[in-house]
């Protein structure tokens, strides 16, 4: 489950910015992405630099210990849904992962490198968030496969960063 109770609530009173939010954190990803990858001096130390500050929300959404404090389950809830408008929750999922693997795949230019360790962080989240249940937090299914769509995506949109910024360098 992402986010403590305030920002699910806020997230669900209007949930109609939901998929606005995710456009905006892509589109500001790719110009923050293109202009840094025109950079020749500092560019990559910019790139690290987000990497780093990209992982913060996740670690800090997902594993920092809720208000309430032990979870009312321990395990994790098997399921499947598809991301829509309406579902809120698994949009941010998918809106979480985004900037971190985003800006690790210019940084590093191996995608597949960055799409299993994007895939790996988010199941080792939902790992801990099963077996350790002080934390307040539950294990989902959904959590993890909204997190890998966010990680495809992520991969994805770098590679045509990079692709365009080759184009626009010839």
């Amino acid at each position: 489950m992402i986010g403590s109770p305030m920002i699910t609530d806020f997230l669900l009173d209007h949930s109609a910015l939901v998929p606005v939010a995710l456009l905006l954190v892509a589109l500001v990803c790719l110009g923050v992405g293109h202009l840094l990858l025109r950079a020749r001096r500092h560019g990559q130390r910019i790139m690290w630099a987000l990497v780093a500050l990209s992982a913060l929300p996740v670690l800090a959404l997902t594993l920092v210990p809720t208000a309430t404090g032990q979870a009312d389950y321990v395990g994790c809830t098997v399921q499947f849904a598809l991301p829509a408008p309406g579902r809120v929750e698994l949009l941010a999922n998918v809106a979480l992962f985004f900037p971190l693997v985003f800006f690790a795949t210019l940084a590093t230019r191996r995608p597949l490198l960055v799409l299993a360790a994007g895939a790996g962080l988010s199941a080792a989240i939902e790992a801990l968030q099963a077996l350790v249940p002080v934390i307040g937090r539950a294990c989902d299914t959904n959590d993890w496969v909204m997190n890998g769509i966010g990680t495809v995506v992520g991969v994805l949109l770098a590679r045509a960063a990079i692709a365009l910024a080759a184009v626009s360098r010839a």
